[in-house]
């Protein structure tokens, strides 16, 4: 890894859940001394749900992935880091699908239900030798911790990612648990972000796509480091059934709003982990907007602020520079009034009504852009629509890892 972010946070203690084995090896995807390939076995009968990318040009992991996910069941989840496995036309297809028949054919259940993910560059095939190779070590390995399968899965990361929640559901307690890697192209849509969420609850599959899909569209798709949306962008949900409550089909059922809220907790965990270990990032940052015509506008304009250059390099530099902000709400093509539009940084207003307010001092200002958690408001005047977008600053360390990341 690079030098951690210092907005990195510790990994937390992390339970491990029934029904859920996880395993890593070095498959040599890369000349790096660490293991590259995760493989987790899921209890039969676990449940599944999943969003991916919407970039076009996604890799076939992302497709199979989108198909496998119909069938609602998982028994396998294999994580190849350092070959993304994206734009590789046939030669790609042939190394997933011997993956999965391997995977298969060790486990005794049908290709549907193992899931893939590779992360990495994207152009190269994916070496089948290697995956192969990596598999069959893999398989007999020791179960190792979350830590060690989140450490396994990362690319350009710095700090390893969890989360952990739980909920009482149907009078027993379920745990939940979440690890996820993305440090650059992360955008909304979807981010080389792969994250994997695993739960010992009983959830029919439909429901817990419901579920996955809302908490989703509030936490992963409001996060963006750089605009660049990945083509393996991959969020799966897997519910073993192991805690043995009464499982859970609608809202309707004892335990659902709990069960909810503590998944939208471990994403919402897992977003600002991603931001917070955004390449070469050294402040957090929230924009909350208000008062925009809709949820929708309010989180187009709040997007249009957090993917400026100038707002996140004027951030980086610590400059009190709220211009910048008034010109990507007037560039987000979402409706807005010059003269009903109020910014505010932490809690001090620097400007309403179209101009400069007329209580302000720069210096509080100044001295908040001085810490690493940043907070920008603003409120569009016009209806009730609301939003918040969590980003981080642009600095030379973003430039430099990119510029060097395939060599």
């Amino acid at each position: 890894m690079s030098a951690k972010s210092p907005l990195a946070v510790p990994f937390p203690a992390m339970p491990a859940i029934a029904g859920v084995t996880p395993r890593i090896a070095r498959a040599h995807y890369k000349e790096w001394d660490r293991c590259d390939l995760t493989f987790v076995e899921l209890t039969e009968g676990t449940t599944v749900a999943g969003v991916t990318t919407r970039n076009v040009c996604c890799s076939t992991e992302v497709e199979l992935c989108r198909e496998n996910v119909k069938g609602g069941r998982a028994r396998a989840l294999v994580v190849n880091a350092g070959n993304s496995n994206a734009f590789t036309g046939f030669r790609g297809r042939e190394a997933v699908d011997a993956i999965t028949s391997q995977v298969a054919a060790h486990l005794g259940c049908p290709h549907s239900e193992v899931f893939v993910s590779s992360t990495g560059v994207i152009g190269v095939p994916l070496p089948k030798d290697k995956a192969q190779a990596g598999l069959h070590a893999v398989f007999n390995a020791e179960p190792c911790s979350w830590e060690d399968a989140t450490n396994t899965i990362g690319t350009t990361d710095t700090f390893a990612k969890g989360a952990v929640a739980s909920a009482m559901v149907d009078g027993k307690r379920v745990e939940l648990v979440g690890i996820i890697k993305g440090s650059g192209m992360i955008a909304p849509d979807m981010a080389t972000m792969l994250g994997y969420i695993f739960t010992d609850a009983a959830i029919e599959p439909a429901f817990l796509q419901q579920l996955l899909s809302e908490a989703n569209r509030k936490t992963f798709n409001c996060i963006t480091v750089d605009s660049d949306t990945s083509t393996s962008d991959t969020i799966l949900a897997f519910a073993t059934g192991k805690a043995e409550n009464a499982p859970l089909h609608s809202f309707d059922d004892a335990g659902a709003d709990a069960f909810a809220a503590a998944l939208h907790d471990v994403c919402r965990q897992l977003a600002h982990l991603v931001v917070r270990d955004g390449e070469g990032a050294q402040k957090f940052i929230e924009i909350e907007v208000t008062g925009a015509v809709s949820d929708d506008s309010a989180h187009r304009i709040g997007l249009a602020i957090a993917n400026s250059p100038l707002v996140k390099t004027a951030i980086a530099g610590e400059d009190a520079n709220w211009g910048r902000v008034v010109m990507a709400v007037g560039k987000a093509g979402e409706p807005a009034d010059r003269d009903k539009l109020a910014i505010r940084f932490a809690d001090k207003w620097v400007a309403q009504a179209g101009l400069a307010a007329d209580s302000y001092d720069e210096a509080p200002v100044a001295e908040h852009l001085k810490g690493q958690e940043i907070r920008i408001g603003v409120d569009i005047g016009l209806g009730s629509g609301t939003a918040t977008i969590w980003t981080c600053d642009l600095t030379h360390g973003y430039i430099s890892i990119n510029a060097d990341y395939r060599s």
